[in-house]
């Protein structure tokens, strides 16, 4: 079965075999000659419940058994970002908030408290603050700046919308018990930035994609944010990332 959808201002085809991921991305449904096309196969789908076993084991965690469909999400949104960086864009796992129009990423290891932090920015800042993805955005780096992009694949909360923002600031969380929050240099946080970053399996993709991501991290406030899961984390790294 096939859909067509605007993700990041590129009209994308999918062809599945399960109607699930057409639900998914139902949002950012549109008309329109695509510009990638998506097929999936079966060996798609079994990629991808074996890259979930690997996973679990890594962590040492019990495997959580997912039908079909639902890896069909993954393995389409895994084309998805394999073609992407053709068009100057990356995938990044992190939680994006716009307040008055610009974007603040937050980045850290699964588990820091990403989204978290992001909903005490909404608690804090009211209507002025909108989320944009709460997991997994993408991020254009072009000569007009850069710009993150929500996505249908918005984290196990659907939080997110179809619009995109210029990126202002990126914070590296860390929880603490104090609230900090000081400026850094690329260097200090490029590790962490790239863990956090999808690295296609196509050389060439991969070599984009770091490329962006040297660009990115030129043109955008970077900090550090220590933080506990107060209110007062999010007035902190508000007052700073905003200026």
């Amino acid at each position: 079965m096939k859909g067509t959808y605007r993700i990041a201002d590129i009209i994308i085809e999918i062809d599945s075999l399960y109607p699930d991921v057409h639900r998914y991305c139902a949002d950012y449904r549109c008309e329109g000659e695509a510009q990638i096309a998506v097929k999936i196969s079966q060996s798609d789908i079994e990629y991808e419940r074996e890259r979930s076993r690997l996973t679990a084991e890594k962590e040492g965690r019990p495997l959580v058994q997912s039908c079909d469909g639902y890896l069909e999400e993954l393995a389409v949104y895994r084309k998805i970002a394999e073609k992407m960086t053709e068009f100057d864009t990356f995938l990044f796992h992190g939680s994006c908030v716009a307040v008055d129009g610009a974007a603040y990423l937050f980045t850290a290891c699964s588990g820091t408290g990403k989204s978290t932090h992001a909903a005490l920015w909404r608690k804090l800042l009211g209507e002025r603050a909108v989320m944009v993805n709460d997991d997994k955005p993408l991020i254009r780096v072009n000569d007009k700046g850069v710009t993150v992009f929500g996505t249908p694949y918005n984290g196990k909360h659907r939080l997110g919308e179809n619009i995109s923002a210029p990126l202002k600031a990126i914070a590296v969380l860390e929880r603490e018990k104090e609230n900090v929050i000081k400026p850094v240099t690329a260097g200090e946080i490029y590790p962490k930035i790239v863990q956090q970053t999808y690295r296609p399996a196509d050389g060439a993709a991969l070599a984009r994609t770091l490329a962006l991501t040297d660009r990115m991290l030129s043109q955008v406030a970077l900090y550090r944010l220590g933080c506990n899961m107060d209110i007062e984390a999010a007035q902190i790294a508000f007052t700073a990332m905003s200026k």
